[in-house]
C-alpha cells in the first residue's frame, strides 16, 4: 500500500513535487504486489501515456483482469475500450455487457453515471441493440440526477424539442456542455419553445465556439453574414466559416468556397473556391458536388470540363439534391457531357 501511495504522491504532487515517470515507478512496485488499485492506475497510465509510453494494448489488458475481479471503474473501462476500439477491435456487444456490470456494481460514483450515460446512447440510437427509448431515458434520467452535463444533453434530446428539453438543455448549457449550448442557441434563433431572441442565440453560439464547437462556429459565421442577433459582418462571418471549416465541418467548408467564389469577407478566389468544392464534394457534400458540377460547365476555377460537370450532377442528384436534379435534366436536354440520350 506504501508504494501505491507514494505513486500518488508523485502523481498528484502531494509533499513533492510532480513527476509522472516516478509515480508510474511507484505504481508498477504496487502492482507487482498484487495492489488492485496500483493496477488500475498502471492501466490509466498506459491508455493515456503517463509517465510511460501510450501502449492501449496493455491498457486493455490490465483492464480486463481488473473488471473479471469485479472492479467497477475498470469494469466501465474495459467497456469503454469494446466500445471505442481502444486496445482491442471494437466489439459493441462486450461494450454493452461491461457497462452493463460497471452499472450494476456502482461503487465508483463518476464511472458509474459515464456507464449509464454511454448505455443510453446504445439504447437510444439502437447500436447492435434493439432500441428502447424508455431504457435510455431511465438510464440517462439517474445520470442526470448526479449532475453529468452530458446525460442532461441526451435526456434533452430524448425529450425532443419541447419545454421539458429546452430545460435540460440549458442546465447542460450552463455547465458547459457544448453540443447544448449550440442546441439552445437554435431555439433562441428559431423561436422555439424559448421566446425568439437573436442576441441570446449569437450568446450561446460564442460560448459553444469557445467551447469548440464547430457547428456553433458555423452558426456564428450565418448570423454575422445575415446580421442576426449582430450588425452585418461579412469579413467576421468568413472568418467564423474558416474556423469552422478548419475544424472538418463541412458544410462551413462549402460555405468558405461560396464565399470565395462571391468575394464575401474576403478576395474573390474562384481556385481556392474549386478546390474546396472539391474537397467537400468527394466526402459527399450533395451541395458541394452540385456546385463543383457548374464549376467544371463553365470553367470556373479550373479548366472547363463537361463530363466532368454531368459526372457530379449526377451524384448530387442521385443524393437528392433538386438543383443537381435540374442541371442534369438540362445535360441530357442539350447533351452536355454526354451523348445524345
Amino acid at each position: 500500500a506504501g508504494q501505491y501511495y507514494l505513486g500518488c504522491c508523485y502523481e498528484f504532487g502531494i509533499g513533492t513535487e510532480r513527476d509522472e515517470v516516478k509515480a508510474f515507478y511507484w505504481y508498477e512496485q504496487a502492482a507487482n504486489y498484487d495492489n488492485v488499485i496500483a493496477k488500475l492506475y498502471l492501466a490509466n497510465c498506459y491508455r493515456v501515456g503517463k509517465g510511460v509510453e501510450e501502449d492501449h494494448i496493455k491498457a486493455f489488458k490490465y483492464y480486463k483482469i481488473l473488471a473479471k475481479q469485479g472492479i467497477p471503474d475498470a469494469q466501465y473501462q474495459l467497456g469503454y475500450c469494446y466500445d471505442n476500439g481502444i486496445g482491442t477491435k471494437e466489439d459493441i456487444k462486450s461494450a454493452i455487457d461491461w457497462y452493463e456490470k460497471a452499472k450494476k456494481n456502482g461503487n465508483i460514483a463518476a464511472n458509474e453515471i459515464l456507464a449509464q450515460n454511454n448505455l443510453g446512447n446504445l439504447y437510444l440510437n439502437g447500436n447492435y441493440i434493439k432500441p428502447n427509448l424508455e431504457e435510455a431515458v431511465k438510464l440517462f434520467e439517474k445520470a442526470a440526477e448526479n449532475g453529468d452535463k452530458v446525460a442532461q444533453y441526451n435526456l434533452g434530446r430524448c425529450y425532443g424539442s419541447g419545454i421539458f428539453a429546452f430545460k435540460l438543455y440549458e442546465k447542460a448549457a450552463k455547465k458547459g456542455n457544448k453540443f447544448a449550448q449550440n442546441n439552445i442557441g437554435i431555439l433562441y434563433e428559431r423561436g422555439e419553445v424559448a421566446n425568439k431572441d437573436p442576441k441570446m442565440a449569437i450568446f450561446w453560439y460564442e460560448k459553444a465556439a469557445e467551447n469548440g464547437s464547430e457547428t456553433s462556429l458555423y452558426n456564428l459565421g450565418v448570423c454575422y453574414e445575415k446580421g442576426i442577433g449582430t450588425g452585418r459582418n461579412d469579413v467576421t462571418a468568413f472568418e467564423c466559416y474558416n474556423k469552422s471549416a478548419e475544424c472538418g465541418y463541412i458544410s462551413a467548408q462549402c460555405r468558405v468556397a461560396y464565399c470565395y467564389d462571391k468575394g464575401i469577407g474576403t478576395n474573390e478566389d474562384k481556385e481556392a473556391a474549386f478546390e474546396l468544392y472539391k474537397e467537400a464534394a468527394e466526402k459527399g457534400n450533395k451541395i458541394a458536388q452540385n456546385n463543383l458540377g457548374t464549376f467544371y460547365e463553365e470553367g470556373k476555377g479550373t479548366e472547363k470540363n463537361l463530363i466532368m460537370a454531368f459526372y457530379w450532377y449526377n451524384k448530387a442528384a442521385e443524393d437528392g439534391n433538386e438543383i443537381a436534379q435540374y442541371n442534369l435534366r438540362r445535360c441530357y436536354e442539350y447533351e452536355i457531357g454526354i451523348g445524345k440520350n
